[in-house]
């Protein structure tokens, strides 16, 4: 039996997670959730899954949840900030740990999940954009396993030789490929890109992800943020990293 923390439970990335666990309680076990503001998706969460411990982001959310969690009987724990997502993550009866919170804010439990030695499912492109070495060297000075679960990563983790240790040519392998969409903007004139909107940005021709990540696609930085992970990841110079733009 793993017993699983989800940093980020109430994005798609967690609420997948909580799919497959769901289907496999055989073999999994929610030790904590967490979420930022969204107290009543969490809250349903709780109550279906029964974690100990519970982290949102401010004492009001917490109140808030504590109040549903205990309507429904339940006596899970619940705190908030960044010290309980620490928490969460790095505690000693944890086997896995989703990092599933976007942006610089999953930096800090992510980087205690390694720091502790556990399993760490890496959604959070930003832990190693932010700060590779210091994440990879905790990583491997706590003896913690690194999964990439980025689809890239993730697809490019499966083809790799079940050996490979981090030294591309000592595995035969001579470059990584990232592939891109290219984006809603792929075929438009580039004298009219400054007049393009948000809305238009985020109509991304394959995948509905949010605004924040559909905007850095559109521009492909989001791209640029993945050669860096993919750097980190599978210790590749930038020159075996290549980017091509696939739009099927």
């Amino acid at each position: 039996m793993q017993r699983i923390t989800i940093l980020g439970a109430t994005g798609s990335i967690g609420v997948s997670t909580l799919d497959v666990l769901a289907r496999h309680p055989q073999r999994y076990s929610v030790y904590a959730l967490s979420a930022h503001s969204r107290v009543e998706q969490l809250a349903a969460q709780c109550i279906a899954f029964r974690p100990l411990r519970a982290v949102v982001g401010t004492a009001e959310a917490a109140s808030r949840l504590t109040a549903l969690l205990r309507t429904a009987g339940l006596n899970t724990e619940v705190e908030y900030g960044e010290a309980a997502l620490c928490s969460i993550a790095s505690a000693p009866e944890v086997d896995s740990v989703m990092a599933a919170i976007v942006g610089a804010a999953g930096l800090a439990p992510t980087l205690a999940a390694a720091r502790a030695g556990k399993k760490v499912l890496l959604a959070n492109k930003e832990a190693l954009v932010m700060s590779g070495q210091l994440f990879m060297d905790a990583v491997q000075e706590s003896g913690a396993v690194l999964l990439p679960i980025d689809s890239e990563h993730n697809a490019i983790f499966q083809c790799l030789p079940s050996d490979y240790a981090r030294v591309p040519g000592q595995s035969g392998v001579a470059k990584i490929l990232l592939t891109a969409s290219g984006g809603p903007f792929l075929n438009r004139d580039v004298a009219t890109l400054a007049a393009v909107t948000p809305e238009q940005a985020c109509k991304h021709p394959n995948w509905s992800m949010g605004r924040k990540i559909s905007v850095d696609s559109a521009t492909m930085m989001n791209k640029g943020l993945e050669v860096i992970e993919a750097h980190w990841l599978f210790a590749a110079p930038a020159d075996q990293i290549e980017v091509v733009i696939h739009p099927q």
